[in-house]
């Protein structure tokens, strides 16, 4: 055990490299939310558009897990409250309510409010972590980091100005979208005590599968009051991408970086979501990017890199785990 709990410790910078690199990945994948999440705001209800996501995610990842959640079925059966509470979170709430937030709020302003993820993560992390020996902390490296990228972030959304933000008249769906963060800063934290012995394709499934079913009513609702959708390219294709890509393959990396690099460090690269968004902006929608952009998201990438860098203990420099 006290092997184990040092290898925990004292990561290698390999692992530091690969955990934040699917890190970046799941950021990237994740920023796409927000344009589907506008783009189908007339067209596909909120509960449908994540309903029929979690349905192509499971078919998507089936294939692969259904024999490791076969396999491991009996480690499955004992933490069957752990998965519940982890598809709730992550699965049935966080990005029904981003389709929400969609309907009456910019890209911008949801942007914006996800990038107090980093902080929520960060606090949650600290508060479950007291509970456990291996309690990650912050330092004063990452709380720099997390400043700085929160100061390009608050620049990015004020024009220019971080006081702006404060003037901002924020709609309903910015409430929506802040309940979405809550909602992601607690799945990334819980994913802290993920029992090792699941499988992360076998976690896959037993979340969205459970997620899928918990959205089941809200659907029949929906479809009974607000009817289908029609199934063309304009909505297709959005589904397939968010069904297969922020499902599928952005939670596999996602959970595999928390695992390799902890929740709140994961969670810092996550303020690279509003760059993400602006450059898509800028590739799908022709948008500008000015000289204010350009300042605001140096502050974001050195914010991340500072918070993101770990000092190395003399046992990692020697090598030794």
């Amino acid at each position: 055990m006290a092997v184990l709990e040092r290898a925990r410790t004292h990561r290698t910078p390999s692992a530091q490299s690969i955990g934040l690199t699917l890190a970046l990945t799941a950021t990237v994948v994740w920023s796409g939310n927000f344009v589907i999440a506008r783009a189908l705001h007339d067209t596909v209800p909120p509960v449908q558009t994540a309903f029929w996501r979690w349905i192509i995610a499971l078919l998507a990842v089936a294939p692969l897990a259904l024999p490791q959640v076969r396999a491991q079925w009996p480690a499955i059966r004992r933490h069957l409250g752990f998965l519940t509470t982890a598809a709730l979170l992550g699965v049935t709430l966080f990005n029904t309510l981003i389709y929400e937030a969609g309907q009456s709020t910019s890209a911008t302003n949801m942007a914006m409010i996800a990038a107090a993820s980093p902080m929520m993560i960060a606090l949650f992390d600290l508060i479950g972590g007291r509970r456990s020996e291996g309690r990650e902390k912050l330092g004063g490296r990452r709380v720099a980091g997390m400043v700085l990228a929160l100061l390009g972030v608050l620049t990015l959304v004020g024009k220019g100005s971080p006081a702006a933000v404060l003037h901002l008249d924020f709609a309903t769906g910015d409430l929506w979208m802040l309940a979405a963060t809550v909602a992601f800063a607690g799945y990334s934290a819980l994913l802290r005590r993920r029992p090792q012995e699941i499988g992360g394709l076998a976690f896959l499934f037993m979340t969205f599968a459970p997620g899928a079913a918990m959205l089941l009513p809200a659907y029949a609702v929906s479809l009974g009051v607000q009817g289908g959708f029609a199934l063309t390219a304009g909505t297709v294709g959005p589904l397939l991408y968010i069904g297969v890509l922020s499902s599928a393959v952005a939670y596999f990396t996602w959970n595999k970086a928390i695992a390799l690099v902890g929740a709140a460090r994961a969670g810092v690269v996550y303020y690279l979501q509003p760059v993400c968004v602006a450059l898509l902006s800028l590739a799908v929608l022709g948008e500008g990017v000015g000289l204010t952009q350009v300042v605001c998201m140096a502050l974001i990438v050195a914010g991340v890199a500072l918070g993101s860098v770990r000092r190395q203990t003399p046992e990692a420099a020697d090598g030794r785990t």
